[in-house]
């Protein structure tokens, strides 16, 4: 095996034995890069002479008997919403070109502490408002959309030119091109990973995560991310956890809910068979299945918009207003289409994010965690704006792409998107596991057991 196409926990075992060294890890995955960028461009910018002399020094830390722990060596990407103190961090957008960030984002920060080797910035969609990232081509079929809006982050780590990376979710945008990209990504319980240094979208709905091969490398990742931090307002305290999940399949005792309602209506035949067969897989592994009802399932998109849309419009009041030609169209049309909407509008959106939250929190007090697709239909080609269902209906991609996903950000639940296989035409397909607030040890567990039941993991075939 090559040293980019190992997962972080295989890289950190071997650099932890002295079999592979940061600057060979490194080195493998920089010229991954080369070889990769033109067809996918993932990458906003890199920085290899940085990423080759912090390996060095990774490398005489650890012979020195200075070892950080499992993320000391490792490369990888930081979406470009997130600030690295004297690099660039555009968020995608013209409006942003020539902004360079003064200090380093708390998960930047946090990560650099842990010895983590920074490649460079990877492609959002613009101010991570969308679900497509255009700038951005699928890992599997360059044809293909790569998700949004962490599409470069999500497309590195299934390339094999980032070992991991981080992204960011608002309504999926984490686990939407984690699905569409045969990777791992964990949307984490809203609050518990700081988000102060990163550029907002939605404040009340953006969380920060990672982007992983595997499930256990989601935890190693989470576990050094997470700590109270009071230059995030939500910032939670809570105890400080190791998130890398045991070792066994055995799930005997846990009760996972399989929605009735909503997560399998307007879905691909092929997604539902995957899921399915994948949740028939967590029962054998000794879990109960038990059916479940999504509360308030009519009223989420309207929730979802409500409440991002005028906070989004908030945050960029004053650059619409000066510098509107700047914004890309999709992007100005939706900050624009905010500054319609009345704040009589978004406190019912707020009553309704109430009412859910607590409704949702009832559910899982009557199941571990919900098992349900993470998108209801894998990567669409490139420039496609609509998918026509088995019913006739015809929904645009990102409502599509949204839906099943925001109701994690419309409730501050944590949500683990993981591959269950593919479709005929090789294209990824993803399973999300929802749980309780605080709960990622349960999703990384089960998430864990499933991913050692299932065929060897492997880069994209595209790439």
């Amino acid at each position: 095996m090559r040293p980019y196409e190992m997962s972080l926990t295989e890289a950190a075992d071997a650099i932890r034995a002295r079999r592979l060294s940061p600057v060979e890890l490194v080195d493998s995955v920089l010229e991954r890069i080369e070889r990769t960028e033109p067809r996918l461009r993932a990458y906003a910018a890199v920085d290899a002479e940085r990423a080759r002399e912090a390996a060095r020094a990774a490398e005489r830390d650890i012979a020195a008997g200075r070892h950080r722990g499992p993320l000391h060596g490792i490369p990888m990407g930081l979406k470009d919403l997130i600030d690295v103190a004297g690099t660039a961090t555009s968020a995608g957008s013209r409006v942003r070109a020539d902004h360079r960030a003064a200090g380093d984002s708390a998960v930047a920060a946090r990560l650099a502490a842990a010895g983590a080797v920074l490649l460079g910035k990877t492609h959002t969609h613009e101010f991570a408002y969308g679900l497509t990232t255009p700038q951005t081509h699928n890992a599997w079929d360059p044809g293909r959309v790569a998700g949004g809006s962490s599409g470069g982050s999500a497309v590195a780590v299934a390339a094999g030119s980032a070992t991991f990376a981080l992204g960011t979710d608002t309504g999926g945008s984490i686990r939407v091109p984690a699905a569409l990209n045969g990777v791992v990504g964990l949307k984490p319980t809203y609050g518990l990973v700081s988000r102060h240094g990163v550029t907002s979208l939605s404040w009340s709905l953006d969380h920060v995560g990672p982007i992983t091969r595997t499930v256990e490398d989601a935890g190693l990742v989470l576990t050094a991310l997470t700590g109270y931090d009071p230059r995030d307002p939500a910032s939670l305290t809570a105890p400080a956890t190791d998130y890398r999940p045991a070792a066994g399949t055995d799930l005997s005792g846990l009760r996972i809910g399989v929605p009735s309602t909503y997560y399998f209506d307007r879905v691909d035949p092929e997604v539902e068979t995957a899921v399915r067969h994948a949740v028939d897989r967590l029962r054998a592994l000794g879990a109960r299945l038990v059916d479940v009802e999504i509360p308030m399932a009519r009223y989420v998109q309207a929730t979802h918009w409500g409440l991002m849309v005028p906070e989004a419009t908030a945050y960029h009041e004053r650059t619409l207003r000066t510098v509107p030609d700047l914004y890309q169209a999709d992007v100005r049309v939706l900050l624009e289409a905010g500054e319609l909407m009345s704040a009589g509008d978004y406190l019912r959106a707020q009553r309704s994010r109430t009412l859910m939250r607590d409704a949702w929190h009832r559910l899982l007090r009557e199941v571990d965690l919900i098992a349900a697709p993470a998108v209801p239909a894998t990567a669409v080609k490139a420039g496609q704006e609509t998918i026509t269902w088995a019913d006739g209906s015809a929904e645009s991609v990102s409502d599509a792409y949204v839906r099943l996903s925001s109701p994690a950000n419309i409730t501050g639940v944590p949500s683990l998107c993981l591959p269950v296989g593919h479709d005929t035409a090789g294209l990824p397909i993803g399973m999300q596991l929802l749980g309780r607030p605080l709960g990622e040890s349960v999703l990384l567990r089960v998430g864990h057991a499933y991913e050692r039941t299932r065929p060897a993991r492997e880069l994209a075939r595209a790439a």
